[in-house]
Order: structure tokens, then C-alpha cells, then sequence
């Protein structure tokens, strides 16, 4: 009878073992939570190309004498200016040739611009591919910090991130909401505040045409609540030391408090001692998140915005402000457990 009970004994102890491994085996096969992100190769370059129209623009305004041009336009990876005086296409040329000269990289210099001046007046900025995967290989590791940044904001130490040839692969196993994380490390972040144009009813813009230097731009709203915004940046969020999310103190209303740089302080400073009485935007990735009219010079650097916040996307915001904007745009291709 004991023999009996020891060998009941031993064959549970096997299955239990066995049941175990078995466990483990089944653990191990199920790949590990992940997020595969691809970066937008065809919005850096045509962000390079616009970069490049707006230092054109700025060089040859600046040139003395002055250089009339014409067709200022980028499109796709290349840019191009008409030069409206044959007699000045060469002063055009060397006006405009800090565009071609190299750059320094990890594998050497880079020219980042190849001209095309085949056509009489016509000055063409195509990208290189060499400058293309210059600007794709710092925009990677950008990013990546951006994302280890944006983790260890929400508390995830033991993720793992991997560059991939045109994305972001992470790591991230335990995460429950996997679709949450994703949106969030994909998000741009870009803010900036820039005047609301008060020029022009900002329907008559919708119908017709925006005045120059300005552009209709819409709340996250639904239905969305149009402005007519001035291109020009007043403070970026590259001027953001710090972000938190607290509750306005009279209204108990979520906002988003953040403390700009001496640069931003500044600039800020200026900007709304100049524009007492007129509002202006705070826009997060070119939508328009707040329009507070300015009361008072704001001259310390600590900003509060407020809107249809709640709880969750104040805190969301804060975290975005804080890590910074992606340097490209980042697409969402694979969530898998």
C-alpha cells in the first residue's frame, strides 16, 4: 500500500513537472508585446526641401545687391527659384552656395543638395541621395530618444527599442493597453504659438483665399471650430523646460502648465506686450488646442493653457511638452502580442 502511495506520489510530481514545462514551453513561443513603427522617409525629405526654400528665401533677400527671384517653390525633395535677371544668376549662385557645401557625418562629409542649373535662370535644390539618408539616420536616433524619453515618463523601464531600416521597433511586454502606448509614442508633438490673424472674418478666408502669411487651422473639436492663424512661429516647443498637469485654481478645470526657457521667456514676453487685447493660438500638431485672448504682458515664462482638457489628456499633453516633438512623422504598422 505504501509502495502504491509513494508511486501515485511520484507520478503527480512528474505531471506537475511536465505541466510546468509545459507552461513555460507555451510562454516562450508567444512573441513578446511589440510595436513596429515606420518613419515618414517622404515628409523628411519634403521637410528638407522646405527648409531649404526658406533659407533661399532668406539668403538671397539678404544679398547686396538684392537678388530678384521668382517661383520660390518646393516640391517633394527638390527645390527651385527663377532668378528674373540673367545678369544676377551667378551672384544667385554664390548667394545660395552654403546650400551645397558638405556637411559633416558619422561616415564623412555629405552634401546634402545637388544643383541642376541646366535651364537659363531656373536654379534647381535637388536632395541627394547621400543627404536623404543623412537626414533619415539622425531623424532615427532622434526619434528613438524622443520614445525612450516618452517611456520612462509612463513608468516603462523594461522595454526594448531596435532601429530598423526605416523605423522604430519596441519591445514592450506586460504593457496591458498596447494600442495606447503606440498612439502615444507616435504622436508628433510639435507645439508652437503663433497671433490669430484678426485681419479677415476667418470665414470669408474659408471661402476665398487667407490672407498672406496665414492659414486656417482647426480644433481637435467635433464639429471642428476654424481659426485663421499667422504662419509665423512666436515660441516653439523647443523653448519648453518643463510641463506638468495641475487643476485651475478657480474653475478646478484640467490645464497644462509649462515653464519656457530664458529664449522663450523673451520671446514670449514680446510678443504679448506687443498684442495686448488679441488673441493667439497654442496649436499641437496643426490643430488648434487653445486661443486665449492675451490680457497682460506674460513676462516670467510660466504659461497655462486651458481648453476641453480632462484629466487623462492634460496629463497626455504635459508628457508630450515635456519629451519633446518626433523630428518626422511615425506610423503605427504593426501592434502584436
Amino acid at each position: 500500500m505504501v509502495y502504491f502511495l509513494r508511486l501515485k506520489v511520484v507520478v503527480i510530481g512528474f505531471a506537475l513537472i511536465s505541466m510546468m514545462f509545459g507552461a513555460l514551453a507555451a510562454y516562450a513561443s508567444v512573441p513578446s508585446a511589440h510595436i513596429l513603427l515606420h518613419l515618414d522617409t517622404d515628409e523628411l525629405k519634403s521637410r528638407q526641401a522646405e527648409a531649404a526654400r526658406d533659407q533661399i528665401r532668406i539668403l538671397l533677400r539678404d544679398a547686396k545687391p538684392r537678388i530678384a527671384y521668382s517661383g520660390l517653390s518646393a516640391s517633394g525633395s527638390a527645390t527651385q527659384v527663377h532668378i528674373d535677371d540673367p545678369a544676377q544668376v551667378e551672384a544667385a549662385k554664390a548667394a545660395l552656395k552654403t546650400l551645397l557645401d558638405p556637411i559633416s557625418g558619422k561616415e564623412g562629409a555629405v552634401q546634402e543638395f545637388a544643383l541642376d542649373d541646366s535651364e537659363p535662370g531656373l536654379l534647381k535644390f535637388a536632395i541627394t541621395d547621400a543627404g536623404a539618408k543623412y537626414r533619415i539616420s539622425g531623424a532615427l536616433t532622434q526619434s528613438i530618444e524622443v520614445i525612450k524619453s516618452r517611456l520612462h515618463e509612463l513608468g516603462i523601464s523594461d522595454a526594448a527599442i531596435e532601429p530598423t531600416e526605416d523605423g522604430i521597433l519596441v519591445k514592450a511586454p506586460g504593457v496591458a493597453d498596447l494600442h495606447g502606448l503606440a498612439r502615444i509614442l507616435a504622436r508628433p508633438g510639435r507645439l508652437s504659438f503663433q497671433l490669430v490673424d484678426t485681419s479677415m472674418p476667418v470665414d470669408d478666408a474659408i471661402n476665398s483665399h487667407p490672407p498672406a502669411g496665414s492659414s486656417v487651422l482647426y480644433t481637435p473639436d467635433d464639429p471642428p471650430v476654424p481659426y485663421l492663424v499667422e504662419n509665423r512661429v512666436i515660441v516653439s516647443g523647443d523653448h519648453v523646460l518643463d510641463a506638468n498637469a495641475t487643476n485651475e485654481a478657480l474653475a478646478g478645470q484640467p490645464v497644462v502648465a509649462f515653464r519656457l526657457d530664458s529664449r522663450g521667456t523673451e520671446r514670449f514676453k514680446w510678443a504679448t506686450t506687443q498684442n495686448i487685447g488679441k488673441p493667439f493660438a497654442v496649436i499641437l500638431d496643426g490643430k488648434v488646442i487653445s486661443a486665449p485672448v492675451i490680457r497682460e504682458p506674460i513676462e516670467h515664462g510660466t504659461v497655462q493653457i486651458s481648453g476641453n482638457f480632462t484629466a487623462e489628456s492634460a496629463k497626455e499633453l504635459a508628457l508630450l511638452f515635456r519629451t519633446g516633438a518626433l523630428p518626422a512623422r511615425l506610423t503605427i504598422l504593426e501592434e502584436a502580442r
